[in-house]
């Protein structure tokens, strides 16, 4: 452990000037020596380790990184020319499947409209001819019984005589008191 004696050393000696001390740039190289990447001595190491670094960077970026990112990129475009290709062709499969689905639609349509079209025309047909049954039994039954009101008006009308001739007898009678003969009354009615 260190104790504060040789922390506050450490830190006077480290806050001391270079030449004071004998230091590494003070006194080799004079007074006044230039910060090292500035100084023209080592021009000549830092170009070649410039040139090195970057001739590495350049080799790397130029064989590995770049045809990887270029490879990476033109398998992206060509995914996206698939998937676009891939994406009309669907279009026009649903587009061509809209359009036969409208014409099957279409087809129903007519068929169901001639379908309802034939049986009404049916159905119209067949309560036409059982209307002209109904008709045709209806007037059968009118005749038939035109004839019986016929025949009993004729009965009625075949009695009426004797009924108004009895009628007038009994009127007589009840007017006079006398009964007045049926052959009498009959001459009187006619």
């Amino acid at each position: 452990m260190l104790n504060a004696m040789t922390l506050t050393g450490l830190i006077l000696a480290a806050a001391a000037p270079s030449g004071a001390h004998g230091g590494e740039y003070g006194d080799a190289h004079g007074a006044e020596a230039a910060f090292p990447p500035f100084d023209p001595t080592y021009f000549a190491t830092q170009i070649f380790w410039l040139l090195l670094t970057f001739g590495i960077l350049y080799l790397l970026l130029a064989k590995v990184f770049l045809p990887r990112i270029g490879g990476t990129i033109e398998e992206r475009s060509s995914r996206i020319a698939d998937d676009l290709d891939a994406a009309s062709r669907m279009q026009r499969e649903a587009e061509e499947a809209e359009k036969s689905y409208e014409r099957a639609l279409a087809d129903a349509k007519a068929k169901a409209h001639n379908v309802s079209e034939s049986t009404r025309q049916a159905v119209d047909a067949e309560i036409k001819t059982e209307v002209d049954a109904a008709d045709a039994e209806a007037a059968k039954a009118a005749e038939a019984a035109e004839q019986r009101i016929g025949a009993i008006r004729d009965k009625a009308m075949a009695n009426i005589e004797s009924v108004a001739a009895d009628a007038a007898q009994a009127a007589v009678e009840a007017l006079t008191g006398k009964r007045p003969t049926l052959a009498t009354v009959k001459k009187a009615l006619n």
